[in-house]
């Protein structure tokens, strides 16, 4: 995995000027772009739609200040159409105009090109389990809240108080397979895992493929597939994420698993009182590499 992401870099270094087509590199690697995606933003810390739009203003930045050519000819050798959208984008980058820092020489933030070079040493604990699940629903009130990757996501915690008690105990009872009790769904996330972008969250159970669903709630069907199945233990949120992190850095990289498009599930076995501490299963579908 490391290699074929090192080589990622490489051809992001090649296509600066053009759209880099991330599935058919994956392909060409051995792997998926969803998986690519995945461990890209997990490992770098930055999406990378984000890593090429920094390493592209920091080359174009070089040609502003070099003079190489007017500022239509720089924005249009870096992928752009118009200096107004060049302008935009090396502002957001830079913190000032192109012609700005022609003329001052400055200021400039400059994205190092990345080189990964991952030594798995075990920190983090893994207690995993594999299981062949059958196609099944995902059954509750689904509600689109921004990815927070640190922390308690507040509007998740608003969804989910809004609901009256007596409704968590009807889900309770409805629930009919694994993963078991109140489930924690995170679903259509960005391959990218930008943090603020839009996904789809279900507070709810999990049911049979043939068990009638209430009208009232919302459903997502998760077909037939593997799953690994992280058991978590601590302070809430924080073990959780901690463990989710460490799929990427530390499991994924030494198993020969990769990760397959579907909603993320965290069951929760047990918890304090007031959720400051809790066990979890953290459920991921995964495929072999």
């Amino acid at each position: 995995m490391i290699s074929a992401l090192n080589r990622l870099v490489d051809l992001v270094e090649e296509h600066l000027g053009e759209e880099l087509d991330v599935d058919s590199a994956a392909r060409e690697l051995g792997t998926t772009g969803y998986h690519l995606r995945r461990m890209f933003s997990s490992l770098a810390g930055m999406p990378l739609s984000e890593y090429v739009r920094r390493r592209r203003m920091t080359v174009a930045a070089a040609d502003v200040v070099r003079g190489r050519g007017d500022l239509l000819d720089i924005a249009v050798r870096h992928g752009y159409g118009s200096t107004e959208a060049f302008g935009r984008a090396f502002r957001a980058v830079h913190g000032a105009g192109p012609g700005d820092v022609r003329r001052d020489g400055g200021p400039l933030r400059s994205q190092p090109q990345l080189r990964f070079r991952l030594t798995v040493e075990g920190r983090t604990p893994m207690d995993t389990r594999l299981v062949d699940h059958p196609a099944f629903r995902l059954v509750g009130h689904a509600a689109r809240v921004p990815l927070i990757h640190h922390g308690v996501n507040p509007h998740i915690q608003r969804h989910i108080a809004a609901l009256p008690p007596e409704e968590h105990q009807r889900l309770k009872s409805l629930g009919d397979a694994e993963p078991r009790g109140l489930l924690q769904v995170c679903d259509d996330l960005d391959p990218d895992a930008t943090e603020g972008s839009e996904l789809t969250y279900l507070h709810g159970v999990a049911l049979t493929g043939d068990t009638p669903v209430p009208g009232d709630l919302d459903a997502i069907e998760v077909p037939a597939g593997r799953w690994a199945v992280f058991r978590t233990s601590g302070p809430h949120p924080e073990a959780l994420q901690t463990a989710w992190a460490a799929t990427a850095t530390e499991w994924f990289p030494s198993n020969p698993w990769r990760s397959r498009p579907g909603p993320s599930i965290v069951a929760v076995l047990d918890r304090a009182a007031d959720f400051g501490t809790a066990t979890c299963e953290l459920w991921l579908p995964v495929e072999p590499a």
